[in-house]
């Protein structure tokens, strides 16, 4: 599916159970490096279910949600009720629909790399107070620490269907992200981990937009695979995801 903002409608369900959220070291983070308070004003672009846009509003921030599949935005709007300080946008990075310089912070959690590059740095320029800061963060799959970890990225490699193409770690050697931010942000990494049963490690797969659903060709090929290499890997019925959170901060230039 080409459309960014409609690949995970029938992935929701699976998006909100089996993804990692972010760490709450990120608060501390840019306490120090930031600035951020709890009237701080936070712009949360591609905030989906509301991993990331849940950290500000337990830190007291009003966020704004922004979020252009319908699917995702109303999941994170049931999720995030119960925060009085949580508004939900219909919009999207290159038009946020947000008044102009009115947030301390904008944050992009894993929907980055969908995005715009040229068109959302000039809304992300429109919609920020002079001073005001950019934080990018997303949760990276170390891919060859583990041998689980090695059999599960053969697996996307040989079922996915456009894997290579939308993996974001074509970003991760910086030179992107320097471009976006017009000079060196700051970076901080964390790691995270998950631990699944098999059941769990099938909802993970199937949370990814690249990875055929059922009906699709290779999805039961796929999910044969993915019960070997659990089941040859597998440590008192659980495996291991290990990620690094990676955490670009700065003011765009």
């Amino acid at each position: 599916m080409s459309d960014p903002a409609k690949r995970f409608s029938s992935r929701v369900e699976n998006y909100v159970r089996f993804r990692p959220g972010y760490p709450p070291e990120i608060i501390g983070l840019l306490r120090d490096d930031c600035g951020l308070t709890s009237g701080s004003d936070i712009a949360d672009i591609g905030s989906g279910t509301g991993k990331l846009t849940e950290l500000f509003l337990a830190n007291g921030n009003r966020v704004f949600g922004v979020e252009p599949n319908r699917e995702m935005r109303e999941a994170g709007e049931r999720l995030l009720q119960h925060f009085p300080r949580f508004t939900s946008i219909h919009g999207t990075a290159e038009a946020a629909t947000l008044p102009d310089r009115s947030v301390d912070f904008i944050t992009a959690g894993q929907a980055f790399h969908w995005f715009d590059a040229e068109k959302c740095r000039t809304e992300f320029m429109r919609i920020l107070k002079p001073g005001g800061w950019l934080v990018v963060v997303w949760n990276d799959r170390r891919i060859d620490a583990t041998p689980f970890l090695a059999a599960y990225e053969e697996l996307l490699r040989e079922f996915s269907t456009d894997y290579a193409h939308v993996n974001h770690r074509r970003f991760n050697d910086g030179v992107a992200i320097q471009q976006f931010f017009g000079g060196q942000p700051r970076l901080k990494n964390f790691p995270i981990v998950q631990r699944f049963d098999f059941d769990g490690l099938k909802g993970r797969l199937l949370s990814s937009s690249y990875a055929p659903e059922a009906g699709q060709p290779k999805h039961d090929e796929m999910l044969a695979t993915l019960k070997r290499i659990f089941e040859a890997h597998q440590q008192n019925g659980l495996v291991v995801f290990e990620y690094e959170t990676h955490v670009y901060h700065g003011r765009l230039t």
